[in-house]
């Protein structure tokens, strides 16, 4: 089987401009914040249908396992009502649903010197 010859294009076929056409702008999707160790995150059925009932997770570590963009795995520390951890879990999540909160303050005051406790 032969191969066919490949012919030039001739020049009243190439654009006047020598340029190629303009292209649609691409359009890119907002990323997720940038995520840490200690994080406190609110996890809905947006981040996955797993969590049909919310749940609210201190992140321990992102995995960097290979998976479909703009999804990760993640080490999680799950928290009760009272905010204290109850089970660690692997979780599968989309960035995009992934919705940081934000920590209570720390109380900054000292315990007075010779005050009874």
């Amino acid at each position: 089987m032969s191969v066919p010859e490949e012919k030039p294009i001739p020049d009243d076929a190439r654009p006047a401009t020598g340029r190629r056409p303009k292209t649609a702008p691409c359009r890119r999707r907002p990323e997720a914040p940038a995520l840490r160790a200690g994080d406190v995150l609110h996890l809905t059925r947006e981040a996955s249908p797993q969590f049909a009932r919310p749940i609210r997770v201190r992140l321990i570590r992102v995995l960097d396992w290979t998976t479909y963009d703009g999804w990760w795995w993640a080490d999680v520390y799950q928290l009760g009502p009272d905010g204290n951890a109850t089970a660690r879990r692997s979780v599968f999540l989309r960035r995009s649903g992934v919705r940081v909160l934000t920590p209570p303050p720390v109380s900054q005051r000292r315990p007075r010197v010779g005050a009874l406790v």
